[in-house]
């Protein structure tokens, strides 16, 4: 039996979206800098490929690639414009990044959590 890598996972899940939370504060508490240029961090999925960890499936249909994923990111086409003092922050850009990063660590612990409650459950019989 190989060894569960989830936890593992987890952790590197959980500290990729506290730096990603970092830079999107950055960008909040700049917003009216001069010239300040919204920066965001790779997505995770990029992150993954360059550590070589990929995820396995025992039938080609249990993991499908989303076509949207990935196609919109930070400081493209989103409809905002650059302020008159060059900055390029977004309030409204930030603010929806926030809600995904909040929405992705729920989705991550909860995972998590069920997959530990889990584990003790085949522990305890």
């Amino acid at each position: 039996m190989e060894p569960i890598q989830l936890f593992e996972l987890a952790s590197d899940k959980a500290h990729w979206l506290s730096v990603r939370q970092s830079v999107v504060a950055g960008n909040i508490a700049n917003a009216n800098t001069p010239d300040y240029v919204a920066m965001d961090i790779d997505p995770f999925e990029t992150v993954l490929d360059t550590v070589g960890t990929q995820m396995a499936a025992t039938h080609p249909a249990h993991l499908t690639e989303d076509p949207l994923r990935g196609s919109v990111r930070a400081g493209t086409d989103q409809g905002f414009d650059i302020a008159p003092s060059g900055n390029a922050v977004s309030l409204e850009e930030e603010l929806i990044k926030a809600g995904e990063i909040r929405k992705e660590y729920e989705l991550s612990t909860g995972l998590l959590r069920s997959f530990h409650r889990m584990m003790l459950l085949t522990v305890a019989k």
